[in-house]
C-alpha cells in the first residue's frame, strides 16, 4: 500500500518548526530506519545540521528581500542605492560655510593720508584658515582695495603722530575641507569604468586630469555634455562682474557617486577612439542585419548600437589621473563663533607687483589675520535613514522643478553640501502678500549637531539656487524659523517582578531613541506618543503622568513660545506654529522620570 504524502509545511522558516517537521518526515517516512530521535543520536544531529541551515538560509533570504526596498531596508548603504533610483543625489560628508573677517596692515601713503593703494594686495581663493580641529578654505578673493572695506590707522609716528600704517578689514567666505590629490592608474580600457577614491570624507572633486593634459568633468548624468564655466571678464564692466559663464562641450566627463563607505567616480561608455564619432547615430548602423529581410522592424532594433559613440562620454585608458579633492578634516566641521583665528597657506596677489618692495611684502603677509564673528555651520553628521528616505520621495516628486510646497522643501536638500546645509525646510503663503510670495523657513546646525538659524552665507547660496528650479512668477523670502527646546517629565508605575532603576533606565531609554532627532518645522507633537512609547515596555505596568516642560537657559534657545500656549484643549498635543520647531537639546538631561 503506498505512503499517503502529508503536503511540506512552507511556513515552518525558523530552527524549532524545521527541526519538528523533519522529524515528524522521519518518523512517518522512515520508521523503521531511524528510531532514535535523542539528543544524542546521529540522528538528532543531522536534523539539528539541516535545521540550523534552513534557519539560516531563511533568515538571509528574508533579509535580502527587505534591503530590496526603499521603506524597508535597514543598511545604510543600500538605502543610498535605492534612493538614487529615485533621482537622490546622496551628497556624503557635508560642508559647513559661513563669513570671517580679514585684518591685513598697510603702510600709509607718503601723505599720511590713507593707505598705500599700491600696496593693497588681493587674497586669492584657496587660501586656508583653521580653527583649532577643522581647517577652511576661502571660496572666493578677497580684494582689500574693496571701497567698502573698513580703514582705520593702527601705527604712529612717535614725533610727529602722523599714521605710518593701516588696518584694512575685509570679508571673505569660507568653506570647510582640505585639499587632497590622488593619483590613480587606469588600466585597460573598461567601458563605464568606476574608480574609488580613497580620501574619507570628500566633499566635492576639485579636477581630474590624465596624464596628456586632458581634463574630465564633473556633471549630474553621463549623458550631459555641457558645462558652464567661469570665464574672466575683460570689459569695462569687469569690476562690477568679474568672471562670465560660458557654456563647454565636454566629451570626457564623470559623475560622483557616494555612499556612507567611500566615494566613487563613474566614467562613461566610448574611448578616445570614438571621440570623433558624431553624437547622433546614422539609423541605417542602428538596425540588425537580417536574412532575406527588406524590411525592420522593432525586433531587429538593436539599441546597444546607440552607445557606439562618445555620447556617454570618453572613459579614460592605460593613463595616469590626477584628482584633487576636498575633503572634511574631521566628522564634525562646524565651528562656533570666534575659534577661526589662525592663517594657513595664503595667496596674496598685486596688481603691480614690481611697485612693491619684498620686505613690503613680507610685513603685510605676516600681519593677516583672521577672525570669525558668526558661527560657521553646516551639519556635522550625515542625514539619517529616514532622512533620506523621505528626501528621496521628495525628490522623485518633484523631478528637478518646484511647483508645490513639496518641491519647494525636496530642492532645499538636494543643495550641494559645499555651498551650506539644511536640515529643517518648511515652505508657506506668505498671507500678507497679495502676489505669490512665499515664506521659506529654514534651520541649519550647530557645533553640537541640534538645529540653530542658518548664517547668511548659507540664505543666499539657497536663494541662488532655488532661483533655478522655481516658478517665473513665484518669489521666495528666506526666513529664520524658531527652536523651541522643550524636556519630557514622567511617572510610570513598575511591575513588581522588576527593579525599578531598571524600569527607569529602559524608560528614558526608550524615550531618548524615540526623540533622538527632532521634529519637522511646524510638526505637531503628540503627547500620546509619550504614553504609547512607554505602555510598550513589558516592565511597565501603567503610565500615570506626563508633561512636556519648557526649556530655558543659557544653553538653549532664548525663542519665546510658551508651551502651555500650544497646548490642545484635550491636553493631547501641541500645536505648533508654522514656523517653529520643536526638538530635546540635550536628551539625557531633559528627559526625566519617575517610577513608582
Amino acid at each position: 500500500m503506498a505512503k499517503t504524502k502529508v503536503p511540506i509545511k512552507y511556513t515552518s522558516r525558523d530552527f524549532d518548526s524545521i527541526k519538528s517537521d523533519l522529524v515528524d518526515y522521519a518518523r512517518r517516512y522512515y520508521p523503521n530506519t531511524i528510531r532514535d530521535f535523542s539528543e544524542a543520536s546521529f540522528a538528532s544531529l543531522m536534523i539539528d545540521s539541516t535545521a540550523y541551515i534552513g534557519d539560516i538560509l531563511s533568515f538571509y533570504l528574508d533579509y535580502q528581500v527587505n534591503e530590496s526596498f526603499l521603506d524597508s531596508a535597514i543598511e545604510y548603504n543600500n538605502v543610498i542605492r535605492l534612493a538614487r533610483q529615485m533621482g537622490y543625489k546622496f551628497r556624503g560628508s557635508a560642508s559647513a560655510t559661513g563669513l570671517v573677517n580679514l585684518y591685513v596692515v598697510i603702510p600709509a601713503n607718503p601723505s599720511g593720508l590713507g593707505p598705500n593703494s599700491s600696496y593693497l594686495p588681493i587674497l586669492k581663493r584657496g587660501s586656508t584658515f583653521s580653527s583649532s580641529r577643522t581647517s577652511f578654505i576661502l571660496t572666493e578673493d578677497v580684494r582689500f582695495d574693496h571701497p567698502s572695506n573698513q580703514q582705520v590707522a593702527a601705527r604712529f609716528n612717535s614725533s610727529t603722530g602722523n599714521p605710518t600704517h593701516y588696518a584694512i578689514r575685509a570679508t571673505g567666505q569660507v568653506i570647510s575641507g582640505k585639499f587632497a590629490t590622488e593619483v590613480i592608474d587606469t588600466g585597460d580600457f573598461e567601458r563605464f569604468k568606476k574608480i574609488s577614491l580613497s580620501t574619507p570624507n570628500v566633499v566635492e572633486v576639485v579636477s581630474a586630469k590624465d596624464r596628456a593634459g586632458n581634463e574630465y568633468f564633473e556633471v549630474e548624468h553621463l549623458s550631459q555634455n555641457i558645462v558652464f564655466k567661469d570665464v574672466a571678464n575683460r570689459g569695462s564692466d569687469k569690476d562690477d562682474v568679474p568672471a562670465i559663464l560660458k557654456p563647454f562641450v565636454v566629451p570626457r566627463r564623470f559623475v560622483v557617486e557616494r555612499l556612507k563607505t567611500g566615494t566613487f567616480l563613474q566614467f562613461g561608455y566610448g574611448s578616445d577612439k570614438e571621440l570623433s564619432s558624431p553624437s547622433v547615430v546614422e539609423p541605417s548602423n542602428v538596425v540588425l542585419q537580417r536574412h532575406a529581410k527588406s524590411y525592420t522592424t522593432d525586433v531587429t532594433f538593436d539599441p546597444s548600437k546607440l552607445l557606439g559613440t562618445d555620447k556617454f562620454g570618453i572613459c579614460p585608458s592605460n593613463t595616469r589621473l590626477t584628482v584633487v579633492v576636498r575633503a572634511n578634516t574631521s566628522s564634525n566641521v562646524n565651528s562656533a563663533a570666534g575659534t577661526v583665528k589662525t592663517a594657513g597657506n595664503i595667496k596674496l596677489e598685486y596688481n603691480d607687483i614690481s611697485k612693491v618692495p619684498g620686505s613690503v611684502r613680507r610685513g603685510i603677509e605676516d600681519s593677516l589675520e583672521v577672525y570669525n564673528d558668526e558661527p560657521i555651520t553646516g551639519a556635522p553628521v550625515l542625514p539619517s535613514i529616514e532622512e533620506i528616505r523621505r528626501r528621496s520621495l521628495d525628490t522623485f516628486a518633484s523631478q528637478g522643478r518646484a511647483v508645490t510646497k513639496e518641491d519647494y522643501e525636496a530642492m532645499c536638500y538636494t543643495m550641494p553640501p559645499k555651498y551650506g546645509v539644511v536640515k529643517r525646510a518648511a515652505i508657506f503663503k506668505d498671507p500678507d502678500s497679495l502676489k505669490r510670495n512665499l515664506n521659506l523657513y529654514i534651520l541649519s546646525e550647530d557645533t553640537t549637531g541640534k538645529l540653530t538659524q542658518a548664517n547668511e552665507s548659507l540664505k543666499k547660496n539657497l536663494k541662488v539656487w532655488l532661483n533655478n528650479v522655481r516658478m517665473i512668477n513665484d518669489t521666495i523670502d528666506i526666513l529664520d524659523a524658531k527652536v523651541v527646546d522643550f524636556g519630557i517629565v514622567f511617572s510610570v508605575i513598575a511591575n513588581q517582578e522588576f527593579n525599578k532603576y531598571d524600569v527607569l533606565e529602559n524608560c528614558n531609554t526608550a524615550l531618548r531613541r524615540k526623540f533622538v532627532q527632532p521634529l519637522f518645522i511646524g510638526e505637531p507633537f503628540f503627547i500620546t506618543d509619550i504614553y504609547n512609547e512607554l505602555n510598550k515596555l513589558t516592565s511597565v505596568a501603567d503610565v500615570t503622568d506626563v508633561k512636556v516642560v519648557r526649556k530655558t537657559g543659557s544653553n538653549y534657545s532664548n525663542a519665546t513660545v510658551n508651551i502651555n500656549d500650544l497646548m490642545s484643549s484635550d491636553g493631547r498635543y501641541l500645536n505648533v506654529p508654522k514656523n517653529v520647531c520643536l526638538q530635546i537639546r540635550f536628551p539625557k538631561n531633559d528627559i526625566k522620570g519617575s517610577v513608582k
